[in-house]
């Protein structure tokens, strides 16, 4: 079935149509289609959502998916992509779609400490606390030097090279509406010097971004315009994250401007909120905000409490291959052998195609048997899940009372109150 887009929106835009403290309900205006923010992007790396179809991912919710440069430019390739009419158009997506810049591999193809980068720097070892750290039992494939990033393929051995212009170049020919500038993405375990350098490096490379963003748009003018978002770093210092903010935000290169923001790295959890506010209130107040790689339930409420406007992260799908489901009550282990006797839905109010169709028995035994059904239902409920969610808390923006369904949905879910 060929998916069909009927919105008629030109260009890219921003309007905010309501407010609660700091949070904000909102629209993106893209030339696929509108966002309502604040939402939640699902990950679809290589031009999937990993297990679902097209239909799957638009009837659980999803107004835009997220796909990653780095991986898209080793297969198939940007070159295939911007013959088949650009990413939307190869996935059979004709709505909204973002396209990280691969500076999420700079760390963890660098470090190779996780997939998701720690969030509590107190289960950080003080063996673990240097620049040149690598995770036990991996090598180093990302090497950043001034210009930009040399990786090892992951897949091939062969080096290949991004700078901020090349990673621009492959974002323009996937044709994502929403593309970020080429950053170094850091962690936790980084010195405070390093942490320095980079936030000054990550500024460099924006200002490089911005320009070959300009030259690539003149020199195709028929191409549907792609909005640039400029990346915030500065890991979890106040001073380095405002820097960051008032540099990204207020650049302006021969006037060229970012189209929204993106704040990224290394995130303490426990002050997480601190965090985000320190970069929102540097950042225009008429432009999009954008966080990139969380999906836990706290960090999102406290994401959109700090005026966040979209989140996208890979954990609700992965975690729900593995066998793990959300629930109002907390997150459960599907695969454990006492919900093969559970012929109840995963959680009763849940209105997704799966707990409507199948018991938790049957999505334990299909897990357990590594079927692929199993993956396609836990990531269709975890994704409908976390997409809702985020609709419901722009609801409760836009009917003033964003605190209250924060508190109540947070006391429920953690077991105890969250005072707003």
């Amino acid at each position: 079935m060929i998916l069909k887009n009927n919105s008629s929106a030109n260009g890219f835009s921003y309007k905010k149509v309501a407010e609660y403290k700091n949070a904000r309900a909102g629209i993106i205006y893209t030339p696929h289609g509108k966002i309502e923010t604040p939402a939640f992007i699902p990950v679809a790396t290589l031009a999937t959502l990993k297990a679902l179809t097209p239909e799957m991912a638009r009837d659980l919710g999803a107004q835009a998916l997220l796909a990653n440069a780095y991986h898209l430019n080793l297969r198939p390739g940007p070159d295939i992509l911007e013959v088949a009419g650009g990413l939307g158009k190869y996935m059979n997506w004709p709505y909204p779609t973002f396209t990280d810049s691969g500076g999420f591999q700079v760390m963890s193809l660098g470090s190779g400490f996780k997939k998701v980068i720690e969030m509590d720097s107190t289960k950080i070892l003080d063996s673990m606390k240097s620049d040149e750290d690598v995770a036990e039992g991996k090598s180093r494939i990302a090497f950043v030097d001034e210009d930009g990033v040399t990786f090892r393929s992951h897949l091939s051995g062969e080096k290949l090279r991004f700078t901020p212009e090349i990673s621009m170049q492959i974002q323009f020919k996937i044709g994502a509406d929403i593309i970020f500038a080429f950053d170094e993405l850091t962690t936790l375990m980084n010195s405070r010097k390093y942490q320095e350098e980079s936030v000054d490096r990550t500024f460099r490379w924006a200002k490089r971004c911005l320009v070959e963003h300009n030259r690539l748009k003149k020199a195709n003018p028929k191409k549907p315009y792609q909005a640039l978002f400029g990346v915030v770093q500065g890991a979890n210092f106040m001073d380095l994250r405002q820097k960051a903010a008032r540099q990204i935000g207020s650049l302006n290169v021969d006037g060229l401007e970012f189209d929204g923001f993106g704040i990224g790295g290394a995130l303490e959890k426990n002050i997480l909120s601190d965090i985000i506010s320190w970069a929102v209130d540097q950042l225009p107040e008429n432009k999009p905000r954008h966080l990139l790689g969380i999906s836990e339930i706290d960090d999102l409420f406290n994401g959109v409490a700090s005026g966040i406007d979209t989140f996208d992260c890979v954990s609700p799908a992965r975690v729900g291959r593995n066998g793990a489901v959300y629930t109002p009550d907390g997150r459960f282990n599907i695969k454990r052998s006492k919900y093969l006797n559970d012929f109840g839905p995963i959680f009763s109010d849940c209105d997704c195609y799966t707990c409507k169709n199948f018991s938790r028995s049957y999505l334990c035994h299909l897990i357990r048997s590594k079927e692929m059904l199993g993956s396609t239902l836990a990531t269709i409920h975890n994704e409908n899940f976390i997409v809702k969610l985020i609709a419901n808390c722009r609801k409760s923006i836009i009917e003033n009372n964003f605190s209250q369904f924060k508190d109540s949905f947070l006391r429920r879910y953690l077991g105890k109150t969250i005072y707003s």
